[in-house]
């Protein structure tokens, strides 16, 4: 019963949908992952007081946003909200900017669900990329269960999705090894000042994503790179990463402009990627050549 009552509800809204020529909406994202033990991240380096403070205040800046989805039946433009810096911060800083692209801000990621493409531009070391690309396909898993978000009835549904090597919110801490007689070995330790504190970290190859759809809002389309579900998605979790939709506005008077960006330099995903991997790799090179005592500061290409 419960499977006919949400066929019935998909094709209801599917039908009120397609009779308003000029739908659009609006959702707001709120995306958090979660930080790193402060320790680990520092290389298991002691740190005072003072310094976890900046430290836990500027994850929180990186791995905390808001963002806006803007949306009609082919395409989605999806932005980082704008804020303005408080008092005596400043604006951002090169090393910042790219710190912030690395854990998913910056750009405006375009989808047209419709051409199956996306279009989103990167600055990457002060320089403008212009990734081109076919949105993945994600092979979702449908399941009866259902959950409400913001008044909305949401089915859930998963899906294995490959993770992409620049996005460093993926990060997991490396797992203990375990000796021959059953005991964990310890994480290494970061007392060689040539140990780079990323070396206590590792990248996955794929995560499971878990995702909340709203059949009412019959539009495939979601957050960042999520599509391909009959209802705009209103919650993605990664094991990391949470981005839960707290507002909706549907055909708002206003409509907002839903194009691709068109500055930078066009690179297809796996061209961009080497090129922010090779430029990590010359910079983690250089600075444990130099060892924790000197700081390299952020060069260009």
């Amino acid at each position: 019963m419960k499977k006919i009552a949400f066929a019935l509800i998909a094709v209801i809204a599917t039908m009120q949908l397609h009779a308003q020529k000029d739908f659009q909406g609006m959702a707001v994202y709120e995306s958090k992952t979660t930080a790193p033990d402060v320790k680990q991240f520092m290389g298991g380096r002691e740190i005072t007081p003072d310094m976890q403070k900046m430290i836990d205040e500027r994850m929180k800046k990186m791995l905390e946003k808001t963002f806006i989805l803007n949306f009609d039946k082919a395409a989605s433009i999806y932005k980082e909200e704008e804020k303005l810096d408080a008092p005596g911060q400043g604006g951002m800083g090169g090393g910042n900017r790219m710190m912030m692209s690395f854990m998913g801000g910056g750009g405006t990621f375009y989808k047209n669900v419709k051409e199956k493409s996306y279009t989103v531009d990167r600055e990457f070391m002060g320089k403008e990329f212009l990734v081109k690309d076919s949105l993945q396909h994600l092979d979702w898993k449908m399941d009866a269960e259902t959950k409400q978000i913001g008044g909305y009835t949401c089915y859930k549904a998963t899906a294995v999705v490959p993770v992409n090597p620049t996005d460093y919110r993926n990060m997991r801490p490396k797992k203990t090894e375990e000796k021959k007689d059953g005991d964990k070995k310890e994480a290494p330790k970061s007392d060689d000042r040539k140990t780079n504190f990323m070396d206590n970290f590792e990248m996955p190859k794929e995560v499971t994503v878990t995702a909340w759809y709203a059949p009412e809002i019959p539009v495939n389309q979601g957050p960042e790179t999520y599509w391909g579900l009959p209802g705009l998605i209103l919650e993605v979790n990664d094991g990391k990463t949470t981005i839960l939709c707290s507002k909706i506005v549907l055909n708002a008077k206003e409509k907002a402009e839903i194009k691709a960006p068109k500055n930078g330099q066009v690179v297809s995903q796996k061209e961009y990627e080497k090129i922010v991997l090779d430029k990590t790799a010359e910079i983690k090179e250089m600075n444990q050549g130099r060892g924790n005592g000197g700081r390299r500061p952020i060069g260009g290409f």
